[in-house]
Parts: structure tokens; sequence; C-alpha cells
């Protein structure tokens, strides 16, 4: 599967981007998945740094997680939903390939600005997909897709249709 940079995703899909970001900003803390070495899933928190122009994993050295993505890249960063469980401002997903910041020059600008505890380890993204599911008029569910070299791509669904809104 193809993926694409931040940069790729926000030139491709500009106000979806803005949203995205947004969305991932309301909160410090969201939820990673990674690979774990027997092909299960492991899932822990995570903040996520909009940082030099793009969203940042910064975690502890030698942590599981890190050591998760050293060994596969693949993950997903699902946004904290936050306390309001009638998800107002939607539900928002990236997933891609995680790729370790090894510049130091980067990891220099970073650490200016973010001041991290250090050691650390700091991932840059390469995106695979980004999500967005909400509710638009309390009753149709929104399904907003992106992935490279596709349009976005927006399913609704309503009672009208038969279907659950809160059904995918």
């Amino acid at each position: 599967m193809t993926s694409h940079s931040w940069a790729d995703f926000r030139s491709a899909e500009p106000d979806f981007a803005d949203t995205v970001r947004q969305r991932f900003e309301q909160y410090k803390h969201h939820v990673l998945a990674t690979v774990r070495k027997d092909g299960s899933p492991r899932v822990t928190g995570l903040e996520v740094e909009f940082r030099l122009d793009e969203p940042l994993l910064g975690m502890m050295p030698n942590s599981r997680k890190a050591l998760d993505l050293r060994r596969d890249p693949r993950f997903a960063v699902q946004a904290n939903p936050g306390p309001d469980a009638e998800m107002a401002d939607g539900d928002v997903r990236i997933s891609g390939r995680a790729v370790e910041v090894t510049d130091p020059g980067l990891l220099a600008r970073f650490i200016g600005e973010v001041k991290p505890p250090e050691p650390f380890h700091l991932f840059r993204v390469e995106l695979t997909e980004v999500v967005r599911t909400g509710l638009e008029g309390g009753d149709t569910l929104v399904i907003q897709v992106w992935r490279p070299g596709h349009p976005l791509h927006t399913v609704r669904r309503g009672n009208d249709d038969g279907s659950a809104a809160g059904t995918p």
C-alpha cells in the first residue's frame, strides 16, 4: 500500500487535514496501536505532537511500542474521544508507517520546541489512511476516508436508508 507524508495529505485535502489536526490537538493523550512480535495488536497511550509541520510520535527509550515500531512500522493512532459520549467533534484516526527520526538537526529542533524527557524515540508518520467519523444532523453517520492517490471519499448513512446511524 502506498504511503504519503502529512505534507502530501495536507496538499491534497487541506480542509480535511486541518479538521484532523484540530481534533488531535483537542486533547493531549491518544491511543496508539502497534503490532507485537507475535503479530497480535498492542494498544497503548501516546501523545501526538504536531511540530515541524507534521504529526510526530515521541516515546520513552526502549518502550514496547517503540520496539514494536522499529520491528514493524505499521501503526494506527486514534484521537482521544474526550469526555463527550456524543462524539460531537467526531472520531479521527490516522494509519500508516512510523519512521524513526534519526537526523540530528531535526531531533534538535524537536527538543528545542517540545523539551521532552531525554533520551527518547521520535517517529514521523507516512500515511496510508486518514478517517473521520461523525454525526450530521443528529442521525446521519458521516464517514470520510482519505488514502494516498485517491480523492476524499465521503459516505453518509442514516435512518432513511435503512441502516442504523451508529452502524458503519
